[in-house]
């Protein structure tokens, strides 16, 4: 019987592979099994959707600064974040058009039709799994990784992609800062700090996906524009803070 770790664990893996139908299939199914545990009400506040987000952070792949330069030509800096931002908002563009296309094909289906919120809630949480390690890797491009206890990492990186920023420099450095971080984001505040962003992004994604649109083309842009928008607020934090550190 699958844990809701199962399905924390298989959100985060969707953040480090190419996106397609039958890993989103697999995903969906784990995620209808704890839609039913959890009930209508976590679902419709968003709860559902905050806890699972806060699971899977542990578990999403987060490439150091020398495999990224690696995989971009050996570029650094802010070049090399650019890139990072625009690979992963292709990325979650095309689990847009994945998710759309596969509630497309489930619109001329009339009884599978209870089967896409499934595939469409954990696009969602596929799509925030890739910002989180979009958020961690430019830390890492920067010169700033995120160190710390597994909990304190996953922490730090939620409460800065919830804020659309990177993780404070001095917060990895000073005696205590990442405990300071995390005693201010506990998981309860933090669950609190997603639940409407994280219900209003799903929603966002459902409207976009509406009968007689073009979903496929609908959800890859929404995604890529949400993703990009996200990647170069954290960028300009991170190359305005190594800047500034740089100049004292």
């Amino acid at each position: 019987m699958a844990t809701e770790d199962d399905l924390g664990r298989a959100v985060g893996g969707l953040a480090g592979v190419k996106p397609d139908r039958s890993t989103l299939a697999q995903v969906a199914r784990l995620a209808r099994s704890s839609m039913k545990t959890a009930g209508a009400k976590s679902l419709a506040t968003g709860l559902w959707l905050a806890e699972t987000a806060l699971d899977a952070v542990p578990h999403i792949p987060v490439r150091d600064a020398a495999t990224l330069r690696a995989l971009h030509a050996g570029l650094t800096g802010d070049r090399l974040a650019r890139e990072v931002v625009r690979a992963a908002s292709r990325t979650t563009a095309g689990l847009g058009a994945v998710a759309g296309a596969m509630a497309g094909v489930q619109e001329l289906a009339p009884p599978t039709w209870v089967a896409i919120p499934g595939e469409l809630l954990v696009e969602t949480l596929a799509v925030v799994a890739v910002e989180m390690k979009l958020v961690a890797e430019l830390q890492e491009v920067y010169g700033m990784p995120v160190e710390g206890t597994a909990s304190e990492r996953s922490m730090a990186i939620v409460r800065a992609w919830a804020e659309s920023r990177g993780v404070t420099a001095r917060a990895l450095i000073r005696p205590g800062g990442l405990a300071e971080v995390v005693g201010r984001g506990s998981r309860r505040e933090l669950t609190r700090m997603l639940q409407r962003r994280l219900a209003m992004r799903a929603m966002r994604n459902m409207s976009a996906l509406a009968p007689l649109m073009a979903g496929a083309v609908a959800g890859a842009e929404m995604n890529r524009r949400a993703t990009r928008t996200l990647g170069e607020k954290v960028l300009r934090d991170l190359s305005s803070r190594r800047g500034t550190e740089a100049r004292r």
